[in-house]
């Protein structure tokens, strides 16, 4: 990685190995193969997945974060990491047990661990189990670092919303995955020119339910209705979505008076 560009992104490469998703111009369907990086040697055992209901206790704890690239020992190879623009960190919602609801939303979500490189990432995501395997009702939230708690009222989350796009069962696992790899790489756009803001995406989630299966894709900014058309635009080319489908956008402060991430009914996409 030369110099000039201090860490892995759409915006910094013209042909990201991160991604194998083409460029926003291009027809691609979201069924795109991405490329895990193949810096493991082909002798390095597979490891088997974890028996645990969210993920493998072989990962970094949750107060782990990768801070770069890290120099070996005498002797041992050093490892080399491609670094992302953010950190961001894997949380998950504990599903309830039938008679036990949770009334406060935040007593159910549990950090999982923080990432900031390609190499990380994959680490992490392969062995987090995947959506189809959940139970109902389970959520998956992956928010960048400088998010507290991936709530309405953090303070980096209160002034934005949400787009939301319900999945028919059996799509999840592909759509996740796709989706994931967007909002890390960089493809989405950024409100703000200025390196040291906070970035326009805040984060993206998976709700996992009994009929359906449901992702969003949270903003800094509700206010500015042209960073919210642009990411939508983007969703929709990321995920290869035809021209008519059902998106809806929700402000967290709806969110707050109503307490509901979705509404009962989505409405049509702005165009």
């Amino acid at each position: 990685m030369s110099g000039s560009t201090p860490y892995f992104s759409n915006h910094s490469q013209p042909q990201s190995r991160f991604l194998a998703i083409s460029g926003l111009s291009s027809t691609a369907p979201a069924s795109t193969a991405v490329a895990a990086p193949s810096s493991t040697p082909a002798t390095h055992p597979t490891r088997p997945r974890s028996t645990s209901k969210h993920f493998s206790t072989s990962i970094p704890s949750s107060g782990d974060e990768e801070k770069g690239p890290v120099d070996g020992d005498a002797g041992t190879p050093s490892v080399r990491v491609s670094p992302l623009r953010n950190t961001w960190v894997f949380w998950f919602r504990q599903q309830r047990a039938p008679g036990n609801k949770i009334v406060n939303y935040e007593e159910g979500i549990k950090r999982v661990a923080a990432f900031s490189s390609v190499e990380s990432f994959w680490s992490l995501h392969t062995h987090l189990v995947p959506p189809s395997a959940l139970t109902p009702t389970t959520d998956y939230l992956l928010f960048h670092a400088g998010v507290g708690r991936p709530v309405w009222e953090d303070p980096l989350n209160i002034g934005g919303g949400k787009w939301i796009l319900r999945l028919k069962k059996g799509v999840a696992d592909r759509v996740w995955e796709t989706l994931l790899c967007a909002v890390v790489g960089d493809k989405f756009p950024d409100s703000s020119p200025d390196a040291s803001d906070p970035p326009e995406i805040c984060g993206c989630t998976i709700s996992v339910r009994q009929s359906e299966d449901i992702i969003s894709v949270w903003n800094r900014v509700e206010a500015d209705v042209r960073v919210r058309e642009r990411i939508r635009d983007t969703l929709r080319t990321v995920l290869g979505l035809p021209t008519g489908t059902v998106m809806e956008y929700k402000s967290n402060n709806d969110s707050m008076q109503d307490k509901s991430s979705f509404r009962t009914m989505p409405v049509a996409a702005e165009r």
